[in-house]
């Protein structure tokens, strides 16, 4: 019963993580997009994404932590399950890069246009699609 419980707790917090991470690239596209002068728009966009990637991040680190302990719960169960832990570490390589560009846009140092930061939101929809198909298919 406790790792029905676990199990539980473990999809509450992953759908916590990624709503976080679909939000946090849309606010990038906004911080590219302020024009320069606009330094107001610029600070609100700054202190939105900041919260957003601290209150997320503990999130995420307990969604893995969550997910470990059902691993070693239910043991090793075949490829499928090797594949969504190396797209899990995808997931959190985008959020430590998400992090590394929110400190790039506080330093006034974005590389970035709108499009690009377009294109990289669709990062985790992609991942969140494949290992939504692992776990429920598990093809392999």
């Amino acid at each position: 019963m406790f790792m029905l419980w676990l199990k539980a707790f473990h999809i509450f917090l992953v759908v916590s993580w990624f709503v976080g991470l679909f939000y946090l690239p849309r606010i990038f596209v906004n911080l590219a997009l302020v024009p320069a002068g606009s330094t107001a728009e610029r600070e609100r966009l700054l202190v939105m994404a900041r919260k957003l990637y601290w209150f997320v991040t503990p999130i995420g680190a307990l969604a893995v932590g969550a997910g470990l302990w059902l691993w070693m719960g239910y043991g090793f169960g075949g490829g499928w399950l090797h594949a969504k832990i190396a797209l899990v570490a995808v997931l959190v390589v985008y959020h430590l890069y998400c992090g590394r560009l929110l400190r790039r846009f506080q330093a006034g140092e974005n590389a970035h246009s709108h499009v690009w930061f377009r294109v990289f939101n669709e990062v985790p929809v992609l991942l969140l699609l494949a290992i939504v198909i692992l776990v429920v298919v598990k093809p392999f």
